[in-house]
């Protein structure tokens, strides 16, 4: 099933997306839900974010690729982590599909994005197994995790280089039925492809991390870990629009724009 957050008619609602139409929801998908006879074209409706994730976490050098050319950038040998660890982002950051991605005016040039597969759970969990981490797993939504890597470089956190307004767009549904094992991440800058990569090479999977986090945090419905990326990105500038597609859950597009001050 493919989940969507969507306004028509000044009404905001859930929905389920079925071919070019979605299906008006009365309730939720982590709750009680029916479907009603209210349909709308999905060309003429507002996507909204797919949901405010009570806890935004996620996943730092998750592929080995991206590992060395970071490492390569500071002049170090690569470390391969020998176990998974969770950062946090910042709800503020968020965007839906669509929704443009605003550079301050005072940022620099190194403006950069990052494909992610997003994990949406869907019920609340605690000291999962490998055996059972999956069933907390709702479905999969699309991230874009944009950073400002001079501020990266010269901050002793990322307070502001991650987490500054607009920098982590998020959509444009949660699909249901989708398998990592069988996922490509395609990145796009103004329909020209900059990067390609399997989203399951990654260091550590879904559940490593699932695992991992709840050995000392309780998940709860709507929570989401975003699971990091392969690969670099180049500069990107006012008016770029940035797609990331990965196989079975969709497309995720947002144009860049220099604030004006």
């Amino acid at each position: 099933m493919r989940w969507l957050k969507f306004t028509a008619s000044d009404k905001t609602s859930w929905g389920l997306v079925e071919g070019d139409h979605v299906i008006a929801v009365d309730g939720d998908p982590f709750g009680e839900w029916q479907r009603t006879s209210r349909t709308h074209p999905l060309a003429q409706v507002r996507i909204e974010l797919p949901l405010i994730p009570r806890t935004f976490y996620c996943v730092g050098l998750n592929y080995l690729k991206h590992l060395k050319e970071a490492a390569d950038k500071r002049g170090e040998v690569p470390a391969v982590p020998d176990r998974p660890e969770i950062g946090y982002r910042a709800q503020n950051a968020l965007i839906a599909h669509d929704e443009d991605v605003v550079i301050p005016s005072f940022a620099t040039d190194k403006i950069h994005y990052e494909g992610e597969l997003v994990v949406v759970i869907g019920k609340k969990v605690k000291h999962l197994t490998k055996q059972n981490a999956m069933d907390c797993v709702f479905g999969y939504t699309i991230g874009n995790d944009v950073s400002e890597r001079s501020w990266q470089k010269a901050d002793r956190s990322l307070w502001r280089s991650k987490n500054a307004d607009t920098f982590k767009p998020m959509g444009p549904w949660i699909e249901t039925e989708a398998n990592p094992a069988k996922m490509e991440t395609v990145v796009r800058v103004n329909g020209k492809e900059t990067n390609r990569f399997y989203t399951n090479d990654m260091i550590f999977g879904v559940v490593p991390f699932l695992v991992e986090l709840t050995k000392y945090f309780t998940l709860w419905p709507g929570d989401v870990i975003w699971m990091g990326t392969d690969g670099a990105s180049p500069d990107i500038g006012h008016g770029d629009v940035v797609e990331i597609d990965i196989t079975g859950v969709g497309t995720l597009r947002n144009r860049f724009v220099r604030e004006q001050r």
